[in-house]
């Protein structure tokens, strides 16, 4: 009987030791992949499928073993440690979508009609800006506008 395939959240612990023991970063991974940053470092923490090219590619990177290319290729059930919603990071995200939310609804709907912004047909990006009263950090969400239709 063969074992059982490696669990995603498992999996992204070995990679995430992996990196940091191996001092690279995240965009280096994205580079030798060839693939979008935030999208790479999504799928390395479980919540998108690599092709087993990729995660030939990343395992050999990171010196881990088949185990980890195979959870990697596996569909995965997209959702959050409900832990990890109170890091001060991630619920500032919450934070702004709750403050900013109905707006951001309210214009979309304005410019665009009746619908929303997709989250399947979406990219999302991560950048610096310098600014005299500390750096800014810029996150860009481009997403599909898909329309209620009966």
């Amino acid at each position: 009987m063969e074992p059982v395939i490696k669990s995603r959240t498992d999996a992204a612990r070995e990679i995430d030791a992996a990196r940091i023991r191996s001092g690279m970063t995240w965009a280096e991974i994205a580079e030798a992949l060839d693939a979008p940053l935030v999208w790479t470092t999504a799928a390395l923490l479980g919540q998108h499928p690599m092709t087993a090219e990729q995660a030939d590619t990343v395992c050999s990177f990171l010196d881990l073993d088949s185990s980890v290319a195979e959870s990697l290729t596996t569909q995965p059930t997209r959702s959050i440690d409900p832990a990890a919603q109170n890091d001060p990071t991630i619920y500032r995200f919450h934070e702004a979508l709750m403050v900013y939310g109905p707006a951001l609804k309210a214009l979309i709907h304005e410019e665009f009609g009746d619908g929303i912004m997709s989250a399947i047909n979406f990219s999302v990006d991560i950048s610096r800006r310098p600014d005299p009263d500390g750096d800014r950090v810029v996150v860009t969400f481009d997403g599909k506008f898909l329309d209620y239709k009966w």
